[in-house]
């Protein structure tokens, strides 16, 4: 059965971003700080196509955090570049050739864009009709396996409040970013029911179950 599930790095102090995203600074001052758990891992590393890093219990987390997905979703935030409006033709993402999905991925967007498919089987997808509208191209692309909505935060946030996330798994960083982009605003009183908790010296996991 398809589940809907979401997880974000987020500070201590609730911000999934960092203050002044740019284009060069795209998660904000100090953002960088919420990923350092799981860049440094094996498994992080592997999905890039990289070598080494740690094989440790956060690389455990960011094997179970892509298992079984079969399509994602994201806002036009996290595809980019953080200014919007209509656009460039020269923009592919901030991935390169060669982005660490496999999959289908629904990018929603307010601007009409042909599909972009890349040569390690990504296709980015553009929907200008909704998050529900996503979900249904993604739950229909996922074939039975699970949908992702990877971020940012305002994307989790719309499927939060519309109460279409079945989970939510936060990676929560010793971190105080003072200001920034906060993940759980604007989502009314949703239902969590934490379901597992891990902690590593680098961060804690809270998977829970939305309700």
């Amino acid at each position: 059965m398809t589940k809907i599930r979401s997880h974000i790095s987020v500070s201590l102090d609730g911000y999934a971003a960092g203050p002044g995203q740019s284009h060069e600074n795209p998660l904000g001052r100090g953002g960088e700080r919420l990923h350092e758990w799981a860049v440094r891992s094996a498994a992080w590393r592997r999905h890039h196509g990289m070598d080494g890093g740690e094989e440790d219990v956060d690389s455990q987390v960011v094997d179970a955090c892509v298992e079984n997905v079969g399509a994602y979703i994201m806002g036009r935030g996290m595809f980019g570049p953080p200014e919007g409006g209509p656009w460039d033709p020269a923009w592919t993402g901030w991935w390169g050739d060669e982005p660490p999905f496999g999959v289908p991925v629904f990018v929603l967007t307010h601007h009409p864009r042909d599909p972009l498919p890349t040569p390690n089987g990504t296709t980015f997808h553009f929907v200008t009709d909704g998050i529900e509208a996503a979900l249904d191209r993604a739950r229909e692309a996922a074939g039975g396996r699970d949908v992702m909505v990877a971020g940012g935060a305002k994307a989790i946030q719309q499927y939060l409040a519309a109460g279409l996330l079945d989970e939510l798994y936060l990676h929560v960083a010793p971190v105080v970013l003072g200001g920034g982009e906060r993940l759980l605003v604007n989502v009314g009183d949703p239902r969590l029911e934490p379901v597992e908790v891990i902690a590593s010296p680098a961060t804690t996991h809270i998977r829970y179950r939305v309700g």
